[in-house]
């Protein structure tokens, strides 16, 4: 059972407007924001997609270059599975953070399912079907086919083995949502009409339909990945950035400055 509240401490590039350029989508409600002097770059799911990610923080800084307030990255989790490096994307996450930045590293349902497979392999091995696979391959683990319990318990003591400390603290840290100014950053979504404090851990990383098809308004307008969308999904309730970027190439960043509102994404065209 996650324990919620021990996660609350602790090719070329595009730039898209919403807000202060372009013509806002007629979906965008009008009115959230953050405080004065305040920018939040948000990315959505990376996946193991070391390539995407190193190529959204170098548009971030250019992006950022001339601006002098106060900056935070906010990653919305699923760091890991699927794409085929992700042991380099928790390297790159936690070693070489930003210049100028404070990160915020929210946790994913890929995430935990590895924190899962760590304590209760047998119990947990669905994560291998899901990405879990990939994973181990990016530690040097080849999973085989996997044919009985003793297999499946040797694959975890050899990620305990070779999965470095500071991974493993790095999952172990990450809080399940985010909040500032009008916004709460989550990586699956919200149970609708439940406030932000009575929310099951378990819903703010699976959650799917429950939340995508609710029309409710929030106390905040969240800001989430887990739910592949073609396109960014701008509704008055909601803002869903997770592109698919380990299989289409397409790594969106939301950047949200006072009312403004805009995208950075790799894998457009200008």
């Amino acid at each position: 059972m996650i324990n919620l509240f021990s996660r609350l401490l602790g090719k070329s590039g595009s730039q898209q407007s919403v807000k202060g350029g372009a013509e806002p989508d007629k979906n965008v409600v009008a009115g959230p924001s953050l405080p004065p002097d305040r920018r939040l770059y948000c990315i959505g799911d990376i996946h193991g997609r070391l390539d995407l990610l190193e190529e959204m923080h170098a548009m971030i800084s250019a992006d950022a270059a001339e601006f002098v307030g106060s900056k935070a990255v906010v990653y919305l989790g699923d760091y890991i599975d699927r794409g085929s490096r992700s042991s380099q994307v928790l390297d790159l996450l936690i070693a070489q953070t930003l210049d100028g930045f404070e990160t915020i590293h929210l946790m994913g349902n890929h995430e935990q399912s590895m924190l899962d497979f760590l304590e209760d392999p047998v119990a947990t091995a669905a994560w291998l079907t899901y990405g879990g696979r990939t994973a181990l391959l990016s530690y040097g683990i080849g999973p085989g086919s996997l044919m009985r319990r003793q297999d499946i318990e040797l694959l975890r003591d050899q990620l305990e083995e070779k999965m470095p400390q500071s991974h493993l603290d790095f999952l172990r840290s990450c809080p399940v949502f985010h909040t500032e100014g009008s916004y709460c950053f989550v990586h699956a979504g919200i149970r609708p009409g439940v406030p932000l404090e009575k929310q099951d851990a378990a819903d703010l990383l699976w959650i799917r339909d429950e939340f995508t098809r609710s029309k409710l308004s929030h106390d905040h307008v969240v800001v989430h990945g887990h739910t592949i969308c073609e396109e960014v999904e701008w509704l008055p309730n909601r803002i869903g950035i997770d592109t698919g970027a380990y299989l289409t190439g397409m790594l969106t960043a939301l950047v949200l400055e006072g009312e403004e509102q805009r995208l950075l994404q790799t894998g457009r065209d200008t």
